[in-house]
């Protein structure tokens, strides 16, 4: 199967388009409602901070998180930013995808990069006020221990707080960070899926089954957060920040700055297992349900 085939005749058509939206939406539920606990994890450990990189351990953190009855919160809006997020991020891809391609000439790498990274960069933006929601939900699990009312008992809630407190442009606090993220992670997912995905079947490893699907998600996984992980903790911390007399960090970069100053460059890796931990299973779900749910309503691969 070329490249083009797997790009090809799925991207005319507004039926096939809606199709793939719906399709892309379920498969994004699924794969973040089952890898949601390593997220949390992951996004307490990135909010610690101590010299040297280190977050206290992924068993440790886990462990707290149970005991505070953090591991599922802030799911909602996690599942409300991927049902905007991963449609826009995935359908724009293939859309780029084919507009770069002419002829019978297939798509390079650089262009797929591209493709990726632009589609990334627009999806984050559309999602980043439930991306910021989340962020803070899972950041209060941390208070519960304490003790101490968190800050949002919703989501409705929170955008009401976070308009009321820092106004309408309050919701895309730490939009440079995430878009920034965003255009790193998708480049690394979607390019490398999709040629490791090709390289796979042309060389005829395998067909185009759960066995392609899986080695792909695989690659594509360690792509994503290898490139993506300083993005990630500086978006994090910069989205965790109120409008009040605590704030640590002025902009993206006076948080890049103060994070490798005090805490050493390490720090910009911290959650990297979990962020992998997660981002494989995350991205076997949504594959393998994405590809087989397309299959069945008749629309061509990936």
């Amino acid at each position: 199967m070329s490249v083009r085939a797997a790009a090809g005749d799925g991207d005319g058509g507004h039926h096939n388009t809606l199709a793939k939206v719906l399709l892309s939406s379920f498969s994004a539920a699924a794969a973040e409602a089952a890898t949601f606990p390593i997220d949390a994890v992951k996004t307490r450990l990135q909010l610690h901070r101590s010299p040297g990189g280190g977050g206290g351990g992924f068993m440790r953190v886990a462990s707290e998180l149970v005991r505070d009855g953090g591991l599922y919160r802030g799911l909602s809006p996690a599942i409300l930013r991927h049902l905007c997020y991963t449609p826009l991020r995935i359908v724009g891809y293939e859309h780029l995808r084919s507009t770069f391609t002419s002829g019978d000439r297939e798509t390079s790498l650089l262009e797929k990069a591209l493709a990726g990274g632009f589609s990334g960069i627009f999806a984050q933006v559309a999602a980043s006020p439930a991306d910021l929601i989340k962020v803070r939900m899972q950041a209060d699990s941390r208070l519960l221990s304490q003790g101490i009312q968190p800050r949002y008992t919703g989501i409705v809630d929170a955008f009401t707080k976070i308009i009321r407190a820092e106004g309408f442009r309050g919701l895309w606090k730490g939009v440079v960070p995430n878009v920034q993220r965003a255009f790193l992670v998708n480049m690394g997912e979607l390019t490398c899926y999709d040629q490791a995905k090709h390289f796979i079947i042309g060389m005829q490893i395998c067909d185009d089954n759960l066995y392609a699907h899986t080695l792909a998600s695989v690659a594509s996984g360690l792509s994503a957060t290898t490139l993506s992980c300083p993005a990630d903790v500086i978006k994090t911390r910069m989205m965790n920040q109120g409008k009040d007399a605590k704030v640590l960090y002025r902009n993206s970069y006076d948080c890049l700055v103060k994070t490798v100053k005090h805490e050493g460059l390490t720090a910009l890796w911290k959650g990297f297992l979990p962020t992998w931990a997660r981002l494989g299973p995350w991205q076997f779900v949504f594959w393998v349900s994405y590809e087989k749910l397309r299959q069945a309503s008749g629309i061509s691969s990936f």
